[in-house]
């Protein structure tokens, strides 16, 4: 609303302005760290910066092929299979060690760099074909070796702790985005393509971001390590808003279950506000 009042213009540039900044303190925190593993990261999201230039300038200019949506998206699944490759099985990892001694999971080696760089293709080759066939069996391949690399985390016996299940539920998404986008290409009477994004989009990207909040927030603010009841309520209404929107897409009741995917989906980040407000906002215990 606000670009109809300001212009398509200055709201690109401000809008542009958010993720260069971002970018510019991450090269000042990897500098001065001397973090240089993590330039990856800053890559990532100078793609996701280019992504939302291309998707501006298409909206300005008039263009509708959609590279600048695919290629944001692209570079957020990235992020995803990059940083939750490392922060899911260290962090089950940790859980497993304290509460549940036995089988561990695998941490990050040659096999996870092998899953990225599939995911890399498939995903370059989405955002170039986004309908063609081979594009379609690309997808089909990260989406089976991203189901084998989650096989890998021992998530089945982190049951006991919403904080660490959640991590593993989430991350099944990425696999069900590109199983999802595959079949939009294969069969797209069963799935739109719009439709089918949404496993990455509302799934991988809702989930995820809501687990690495809640736990970080509560590590920061020197709190315990694990899920109240509440907490696992966030979790669920996230997990119902992804699935909602996925039986959406299907065309299976899609307006109840459009509604109860936005209801869920407010619930889960607006309950994350409401819960975390006090927490965020009081001296560190």
């Amino acid at each position: 609303a606000s670009s109809a009042l300001i212009g398509p213009w200055l709201a690109a540039t401000i809008d542009l302005a958010f993720l260069a900044t971002l970018i510019a303190v991450i090269a000042r925190e990897i500098v001065a760290g001397r973090n240089y593993r993590n330039l990856r990261v800053l890559v990532l999201v100078s793609l996701l910066l280019a992504g939302n230039a291309v998707f501006h300038g298409e909206a300005l200019l008039g263009g509708t092929d959609g590279y600048g949506k695919r290629i944001g998206i692209a570079a957020v699944v990235l992020l995803i299979s990059l940083i939750g490759g490392r922060i899911i099985p260290s962090f089950t990892r940790n859980w497993l060690v304290q509460h549940f001694p036995g089988r561990l999971p695998v941490p990050f080696e040659r096999f996870d760099a092998l899953v990225v760089i599939a995911t890399a293709v498939a995903l370059l080759g989405w955002i170039v074909a986004p309908d063609n066939g081979v594009t379609a069996v690309l997808l089909l391949i990260a989406g089976t070796a991203h189901t084998a690399r989650l096989a890998r985390w021992a998530g089945d016996r982190t049951i006991g702790e919403a904080l660490v299940l959640v991590l593993h539920v989430g991350y099944a998404f990425v696999p069900l985005g590109f199983f999802l986008v595959a079949l939009s290409i294969l069969a797209p009477d069963v799935i739109v393509a719009s439709g089918a994004l949404h496993g990455w989009t509302v799934g991988a990207v809702g989930l995820m971001t809501l687990a690495v909040m809640t736990r970080a927030s509560l590590g920061h603010s020197g709190r315990e390590l694990t899920a109240s009841w509440p907490i696992t309520g966030l979790y669920v209404a996230a997990l119902t808003a992804a699935a909602a929107r996925i039986v959406a897409a299907f065309d299976v009741a899609r307006m109840p279950m459009l509604h109860v995917s936005a209801a869920a989906w407010v619930i889960a980040f607006g309950g994350f506000a409401l819960i975390y407000w006090p927490m965020l906002t009081r001296p560190r215990q």
